[in-house]
């Protein structure tokens, strides 16, 4: 072969070389692609690849076109050993007219025709050499020996980009994983029983359920008044089960139409319907292998119970304008506030869809009815607000005594809110019964509020003047001359301690 002929043969193996480098961002599989096509087409033979090992720095087999694996996979370079090291050291090409000649050939392959040239040029990404790319022509042309030589030096370079693409990418899967990791430790830390605040009676009979239902694959059905957390009992249970990683899909069954709502939960086949351009995934089929979250189910109409009862029933569907029925594997959880049972007696609801779902009823007490537990939750509000608005909050305790004697008919979901616009109506991070007040909160009868609640000590050191007064107050249903004398103190001292102290006197 003239050097005309040479060139141009290798013009069109750099044109297969790239289009292999192209197809995959698979590394091993197009280093190896690469080597075949050396070996096919420009005649060089026993091609290999090394690449530096990022743990120990040596430099072993990523790929050959031929050789024993067993060998391949124990060969290790490290820099100055051998002809591969010769060039790890040196960092330019190495040319051998026959190496059986060359000294510092060592022949741990087992697969080099020893009268025959060798070629190892660097490969680079960037300005860092990265690993070497080795071939042996099939003759022995010593005049050729420069041009296969630079012909290689160009296939390096080919290979140093994928090589650079393809660290690029796995370090962006590595970030990505991490990240994925972070997330779902950060969720289940946001979803675990530490963050379900309450410590009354009915709430750890709350708990003891959760923690025992997450475990298996049981339907639940969660039940109390708008605001209670239902929302967050269904995500307790999933992060906390066995299906943690898997998805977590939820749906508001009140906020669509029947329509929309079937869409929604089965979804629907191209042309199903005008507006239906493309096939849509429902969330039964998103949720595979997961958990679905059907808040406040008791909304649905007759119809659509009756679509939602097979699905339950047998876990399959089609999707609308479909006829291939779709199996999912989905663990069901649904929130309702409404009174089934009497819905049931009055026709509304299906009566086999009720003990479908009614398999692990969890009852939610209104706030109002465990009003201990407001402290804590304000607690963890405040800490929640205050993280959101990037400063320190405090609230007092005179603002916890007015908090437990509302009756909370929107329960923690007006809790929160309450304490939101509290913090904004304070100016210096302290949320007291005034910014309580001011946040539109007026003291009601709250039967629930314990004795312990309403009978602060007064001797307490750790009680400011102003929050001794207005407990003395609060003691005394707001009699002045009886709070004095709770206090030890005269009515005039009293009055000017509520004067000065800026306390607003209630009327009861």
């Amino acid at each position: 072969m003239n050097r005309c002929e040479l060139i141009e043969n290798e013009v069109k193996t750099l044109y297969l070389v790239s289009q292999v480098l192209n197809r995959s961002l698979a590394l091993q599989e197009s280093l190896h692609g690469v080597l075949e096509v050396l070996h096919e087409h420009a005649r060089m033979q026993h091609g290999l690849v090394t690449l530096r090992d990022s743990g120990s720095g040596e430099q072993w087999i990523r790929a050959m076109h031929d050789g024993d694996p067993e060998k391949i996979e124990r060969v290790r370079y490290r820099s100055g050993e051998g002809i591969i090291g010769t060039i790890l050291e040196r960092g330019r090409s190495l040319v051998v007219e026959c190496i059986a000649d060359e000294p510092r050939f060592l022949g741990r392959l087992g697969v080099y025709e020893p009268e025959l040239p060798f070629i190892g040029v660097p490969i680079h990404v960037g300005s860092e050499m990265v690993g070497v790319l080795a071939a042996q022509p099939a003759s022995r042309d010593v005049d050729l020996l420069k041009e296969r030589a630079n012909f290689l030096e160009m296939v390096a370079n080919l290979i140093g980009q994928s090589v650079r693409l393809s660290w690029q990418v796995e370090r962006e899967q590595r970030d990505l994983c991490d990240e994925r990791d972070r997330l779902r430790r950060a969720v289940r830390g946001n979803y675990g029983f530490d963050n379900i605040v309450g410590h009354t009676d009915a709430m750890k009979q709350v708990f003891e359920q959760v923690r025992q239902v997450a475990k298996w694959n049981t339907t639940v059905l969660i039940r109390g008044e708008s605001g209670t957390g239902k929302e967050l009992i269904a995500n307790a249970i999933h992060y906390n089960s066995p299906r943690n990683n898997g998805p977590f899909i939820k749906l508001n069954c009140a906020a669509l139409p029947d329509n929309l709502l079937e869409s929604e939960l089965f979804g629907h086949e191209k042309g199903a319907f005008t507006g239906a351009i493309s096939q849509r995934k429902g969330r039964f089929e998103r949720a595979d292998g997961g958990t679905l979250f059907l808040d406040e189910l008791g909304e649905i109409s007759a119809p659509f119970q009756a679509k939602l009862l097979r699905v339950l029933q047998e876990g399959e569907f089609e999707r609308i304008g479909g006829s291939r029925t779709l199996k999912v594997d989905v663990r069901v959880i649904a929130a309702t506030n409404r009174d089934l049972e009497a819905a049931v007696e009055a026709g509304e609801f299906r009566e086999d869809l009720y003990y479908r779902l009614n398999v692990m009823p969890i009852y939610l007490p209104p706030l109002r009815a465990r009003a201990e537990d407001i402290p804590d939750l304000a607690r963890f509000l405040v800490s929640k607000i205050a993280a959101q608005q990037g400063r320190e909050l405090y609230i007092t305790d005179s603002a916890f005594r007015l908090l437990m004697r509302h009756t909370w008919p929107g329960n923690v979901r007006e809790l929160e809110n309450c304490l939101e616009r509290a913090a904004i109506m304070s100016e210096n991070g302290v949320i007291d019964r005034e910014a309580v007040t001011a946040a539109g909160i007026e003291e009601t009868v709250n039967a629930s509020v314990t004795e312990t609640s309403r009978t602060i000590s007064l001797d307490d050191p750790d009680v400011d003047e102003r929050e001794r007064v207005i407990a003395a107050l609060e003691q005394a249903g707001w009699v002045q001359a009886k709070a004095a004398r709770l206090l030890r103190m005269t009515p005039r001292q009293i009055a000017y301690r509520i004067q000065t102290l800026n306390i607003k006197v209630r009327v009861i």
